[in-house]
């Protein structure tokens, strides 16, 4: 039986996701990108506790490129780091097809320089000028909300501090090509290598911590 998906291969691994037999390529290059799987595949799962050595250098590469700009974050602002970067990654803006790096800098500035002028007791808004931007603040504003209001202690210098990471990143990582969505990209792999992102709808506080799942 022709796989489904790609009508070209025999149909020969059962997706939990589709509820159909699909082709082992299928399997390996749609996996997560177009295709949902659930957590309890057994084809993600081994994928996961076994990458190929293509997938290993690529984590390994990544994380070489993220490391200098969050290599002075404390766990604390790790997590925050990661769970702001679960808000980006599930946020399109309207009439794009995605984020660009440019987008998310401006946006992690703009905020963070808001949370800076307050902490000298000033309130003013710094509004970034991109309208994609200015839809990523409110994602962004909204999920740290919540946080709050889930009882997690969120302090806005550290915040500040980590969106200035962010921004770093969006604006410093660049592949020889210049693609406006190196940086995105690459966190995109690094928070489904690690696992599923979770929900910026339902973000999980513990005590005064913050719990990135």
């Amino acid at each position: 039986m022709p796989c489904p998906t790609c009508g070209l291969r025999k149909a020969r691994r059962a997706c939990p996701a589709l509820d159909k037999t699909i082709c082992p390529v299928c399997c390996g290059t749609k996996r997560i990108r177009e295709i949902q799987c659930p957590a309890n595949c057994r084809y993600l799962s081994s994928a996961r506790e076994h990458p190929a050595a293509v997938v290993q250098r690529q984590q390994k590469h990544d994380v070489s490129l993220v490391l200098p700009t969050i290599r002075h974050l404390t766990e604390r602002q790790h997590q925050l780091f990661f769970l702001l970067h679960s808000v980006i990654a599930q946020h399109t803006p309207q009439e794009l097809t995605r984020l660009l790096d440019g987008d998310i800098a401006e946006a992690a500035g703009a905020l963070a320089a808001t949370l800076e002028t307050a902490g000298r007791g000033v309130i003013y808004e710094h509004a970034p000028q991109g309208p994609a931007a200015q839809a990523l603040v409110a994602k962004l504003k909204a999920a740290l909300a919540r946080l709050r209001e889930q009882g997690a202690t969120v302090y806005d210098g550290e915040t500040a501090i980590v969106l200035r990471a962010i921004e770093r990143g969006a604006t410093e990582i660049r592949r020889p090509e210049g693609d406006d969505t190196a940086y995105a990209d690459l966190m995109l792999r690094l928070l489904r290598t690690t696992a599923a992102p979770p929900s910026s709808s339902d973000p999980e506080p513990r005590g005064s911590g913050l719990v990135v799942t």
